[in-house]
């Protein structure tokens, strides 16, 4: 294809002395990914300068082309050359795609990689705490170990005393606010806790740890009013396939109250047209969840499948608009719903599509409909999650609120005489 992208100078590139015989490959994987004609152009033109770098660092061969060899190209032209930066690094994915690319070297042991991994199985098997806990468990142990192995604080843990865990959940809250450093302190003291155990430190070290303060529903969740999600949904560019496709997104979340990492998940297999079903496989419980595919969704998902969707092979609903082709990233649908509020100018606080989750919810319940019902479809496993959203129907809560009390008046007293 590079003699359909470059007709005249397509011989110049092939000519290149070191990146000449895979260019035309390059050009071609790059067609595969997604990318379009005035995209695959600069970055094919790029390749020329990047063939002068290599060769001025005395490679000849693309076979003695490094990982250092390519991170030392992108640092030099990231602040000099943006496009000629991207190009290395789809460079790098294509070499690696190629299997031309050494395999990366492991990461070098620290003193306490030994301690990490044995909690993480302690996590796991004993604990039995589902993937994104001990995901979360791991996170803030490793700041805590990378914090002991500082070059300014290098400590060993039979050497850890009270000042240096508050020293670093002082270091950790200036960025956190009370809930987050609640999370915190909760992980870091069942670390202590399994050093414990295995004798590595003091019993009493993990008791003299301080909670923040938080009280139990002293914030309201973040939601809006139903006109504004109206307002919203409405203000999407329809025409354009990343409009239709995000859409499509915010439809099944005000439809249905989908979590964002639920909506990502669905496939095509998912809907079940014949049964008018929709099979939701919950990221955050786990448990399944089985929807009633309404008309007004199905209409929906029909136009954007026939329209919006690329033809590529995937099995996830929602792909990618722009290269690389593939499924959606873990925060695409809170970029995608930023990015219309901007657009839209409406009045919205919130940074993420959660806030249309609690509207839905808080609609379900001034139409009334009961909590155990909300409930169901929200895919809570608890009614008391549920009741969290009674908080927020602030004015059917004024109904029901009794009156100020009022002082009885003072009794004059009689004048004496």
């Amino acid at each position: 294809m590079l003699k359909a992208l470059y007709p005249k100078a397509y011989s110049r590139y092939l000519a290149l002395p070191l990146l000449g015989s895979m260019v035309d490959e390059f050009d071609d994987w790059l067609l595969a990914q997604g990318y379009r004609w005035n995209t695959r152009q600069p970055y094919i033109h790029k390749t020329a300068a990047l063939d002068q770098f290599f060769r001025k660092q005395g490679r000849s061969q693309v076979a003695q082309l490094t990982r250092d060899d390519l991170a030392g190209c992108w640092h030099w032209y990231h602040s000099r050359d943006q496009q000629a930066a991207c190009a290395v690094h789809l460079l790098v994915k294509f070499l690696d795609h190629k299997g031309l690319l050494s395999a990366l070297e492991a990461t070098p042991l620290t003193p306490f990689d030994s301690e990490m991994a044995a909690y993480q199985a302690h996590l796991e098997d004993l604990r039995g705490f589902a993937a994104k806990t001990v995901r979360a468990h791991v996170d803030t142990t490793r700041q805590f170990l990378i914090y002991l192995t500082d070059q300014r604080s290098q400590r060993q843990l039979t050497e850890l005393t009270p000042a240096v865990i508050e020293d670093f959940i002082t270091l950790v809250g200036e960025r956190n606010n009370r809930a987050s450093l609640q999370h915190v302190v909760a992980h870091l003291r069942g670390f202590l806790r399994f050093l414990a155990v295995t004798g590595k430190v003091s019993t009493r070290l993990c008791e003299g740890i301080d909670t923040p303060r938080c009280y139990r529903l002293e914030r309201l969740p973040q939601t809006l009013s139903w006109e504004m999600v109206q307002a919203f949904l409405q203000a999407i560019d329809q025409t354009a396939l990343t409009g239709l496709r995000d859409f499509t997104m915010f439809s099944l979340i005000a439809t249905y109250g989908l979590r964002s990492c639920d909506l990502i998940a669905l496939t095509l297999d998912d809907i079940n047209w014949e049964r008018g079903e929709l099979w939701i496989r919950q990221q955050k419980t786990g448990c399944p969840l089985v929807l009633p595919l309404t008309d007004a969704v199905g209409e929906v998902l029909v136009r954007y499948l026939r329209s919006g969707r690329p033809s590529l092979p995937f099995r996830q609903l929602f792909l990618r608009v722009k290269a690389p082709n593939g499924p959606l990233g873990r925060t695409a649908v809170s970029d995608a719903f930023q990015a219309w509020v901007r657009r839209s100018g409406l009045p919205i606080p919130f940074q993420g599509a959660h806030c249309l989750r609690h509207a839905y919810a808080v609609n379900l319940l001034r139409q009334g409909t009961s909590l155990k019902a909300i409930g169901d479809v929200l895919g809570h496993r608890t009614s008391e999650s549920t009741c969290l959203y009674l908080r927020l129907a602030i004015e059917d809560l004024r109904e029901v609120a009794l009156p100020l009390p009022q002082t009885a008046p003072a009794l004059k007293r009689k004048e004496t005489v």
